[in-house]
């Protein structure tokens, strides 16, 4: 995948202050639309972070390893995506980190496990939808 997103593509400073993105993949085996509310991380804007805390097993990772297309909508703003399960240990680094510290100083509970064990996976913005 290209750094090389359209402006159009790339999240507003605003965006990426909210809490949550909205993500539709693509059912593995229905090949129905599935919409999920997940936490996200973004360090330039164009790549956003999610974790899976059930890893591999989560539905919405499954999807998108089958069928990498999807969509996320931040902030009202809908944008095509390609989904991957993050394998670089910079990038993984990365995805946690972000995450952890938007997310762990404003919850009740401690994140650090979910922050050490779940599997971090990578929307590239691909452009407007």
């Amino acid at each position: 995948m290209s750094n090389e997103a359209s402006p159009v593509a790339s999240l507003t400073a605003v965006e990426r202050a909210l809490d949550y993105c909205y993500l539709t993949t693509t059912g593995r085996v229905s090949r129905e639309a599935r919409r999920i509310e997940i936490w996200f991380g973004t360090a330039d804007g164009r790549t956003l972070y999610l974790m899976a805390g059930s890893g591999e097993k989560a539905n919405w990772v499954r999807n998108l390893k089958k069928v990498p297309a999807a969509t996320v909508e931040v902030g009202g703003v809908i944008r095509a995506a390609s989904g991957r399960v993050v394998k670089d240990g910079a990038e993984d680094a990365l995805a946690r980190k972000l995450l952890l510290e938007k997310y762990a100083p404003r919850y009740s509970r401690s994140l650090d496990e979910w922050g050490r064990t779940a599997l971090p996976v990578a929307l590239d913005l691909t452009g407007p939808v």
